[in-house]
């Protein structure tokens, strides 16, 4: 074998080592690919999930908001009937002071 021949066997090899790590290389970008959009398509999900997630929290904040207002207004309904029953028995007591 001559030097030319060695030499281009030796160039040859070397291609080949080339090609075999491109298709290696080749390969695991796809994987790399696969991953991210995979990755991407979580994150999405979550996303919309924590929307939703958001989106109830503040439909309950304001259902909290209003039950707490509703009980209060009818608290407040209901001192207020007491004092209208209390003023009306002081009033029926200075009315029977007045006719004795």
């Amino acid at each position: 074998m001559t030097q030319n021949e060695k030499v281009l066997a030796a160039f040859e090899g070397r291609v080949r080592q080339l090609i075999l790590r491109f298709q290696e290389l080749k390969k695991e970008n796809e994987e790399l690919y696969q991953m991210v959009g995979k990755n991407e398509d979580e994150i999405k999900t979550l996303k919309e999930k924590l929307s939703r997630s958001e989106q109830d929290y503040n439909t309950l904040k304001m259902a909290r908001m209003m039950e707490i207002t509703d009980g209060d207004l009818q608290g407040a309904k209901d001192r207020l009937s007491k004092l209208i029953r209390e003023v009306n028995k002081c009033i029926n007591v200075l009315s029977g002071e007045k006719q004795k």
